[in-house]
């Protein structure tokens, strides 16, 4: 049988190692991809450190990665529409009888030399596109673009607000910018972060601590508050703050992921105002992946700056650590098997 290198996590102890194992074999259906990139994402380093636990795995073991692109390897019985070589990029998760399952959580990922992947869970990948940047597009670049364009239904010309800007939150300004979304006020604790924001086509970057925060949101949003604010942090002081600078009506999105409770402050005002909490989660991959990436493919987005390093497999675990410690501000690191 033939082996591969892969980065599992053992989900009861939170123990990563890279280690060879069987290489999967595509069933009807299938096909197997020989993985050229794969990112780090924060909720890998969640999963890693107990903050995240998969719901949907069988068995305690599974393969990380979640943000994929490679070339067909092998075709499984019976389907001929993915020849060998193809160059792809592999859904974040599959939809099985209704429910979703996330790729590198409930089922192995692709911190792999090969990955599985259902053929209708890919996407190809135009060859202008290189894998680095591909890889990122399933989750760092599609959730977000989800957040914005579905769940929190951003039009033209809306003040909004991004609360942490890192890996997706720096490509949300960018695509809020994209869809036309005006002003745009970014809020992170990191004058790093803050500085990217600002590159990336933010009106206005704040200091979550600082005491002006709410008159200055209201300053730059024509007095009336946000129409829609997006918590990219999963902390609950973010969501609170949030909240207290959304207009009438106004939307909040949360996309950051924490077990931790919501607590809405004021519920006579909430109510008064109509506004309203969002969860999000991922993107309607089909729809999403192929559209990105004419976007990309046309010139109209670029995230060739958010590919920070690429790393071999065997370094995962220091991938892990640099961005889990923010060494360097990463947004995206790439492992590479």
């Amino acid at each position: 049988m033939e082996r591969m290198l892969a980065a599992r996590l053992h989900v009861p102890s939170r123990t990563l190692r890279v280690e060879e194992v069987p290489r999967p074999r595509p069933g009807p259906g299938e096909v197997l991809v020989k993985v050229e990139a794969a990112g780090v994402c924060l909720s890998d380093v969640h999963l890693i450190d107990g903050t995240l636990t998969p719901l949907l795995l069988k068995g305690d073991t599974v393969t990380l990665g979640h943000e994929v692109a490679g070339t067909v390897a092998e075709a499984g019985p019976g389907v001929t529409a993915w020849p060998a070589g193809r160059r792809v990029v592999l859904h974040a998760g599959e939809l099985r009888d209704g429910v979703v399952f996330t790729r590198g959580v409930d089922y192995d990922g692709g911190w792999a030399e090969y990955a599985l992947s259902r053929v209708d869970a890919l996407t190809p990948l135009p060859d202008a596109i290189p894998f680095e940047q591909g890889a990122i597009i399933p989750d760092a670049v599609s959730t977000p673009w989800g957040a914005i364009t579905a769940t929190g239904e951003v039009r033209p010309a809306e003040a909004v607000g991004v609360w942490g800007v890192g890996g997706l939150g720096v490509h949300a300004v960018r695509l809020l910018r994209a869809v036309g979304a005006c002003p745009i006020v970014a809020v992170d604790p990191s004058p790093v972060a803050r500085e990217r924001a600002l590159a990336a086509g933010a009106d206005l970057a704040l200091d979550s601590a600082d005491p002006e925060l709410r008159t200055r949101v209201r300053a730059v949003a024509a007095g009336t508050g946000l129409a829609a604010a997006f918590d990219f942090a999963g902390v609950a002081a973010v969501r609170e703050q949030a909240l207290s600078v959304l207009a009438a009506k106004g939307r909040l999105v949360l996309v950051g992921l924490t077990n931790q409770p919501l607590t809405v402050a004021d519920g006579t005002r909430f109510s008064y105002l109509q506004q309203q909490i969002r969860g999000h989660y991922g993107s309607d991959m089909p729809v999403a992946l192929p559209a990105l990436l004419r976007l990309v493919e046309g010139g109209r987005l670029d995230f060739s700056a958010s590919v920070s390093d690429v790393l071999p497999l065997a370094r995962a675990a220091e991938a892990v650590e640099r961005l889990e410690k923010k060494v360097g501000d990463p947004v995206r690191l790439i492992l590479r098997p």
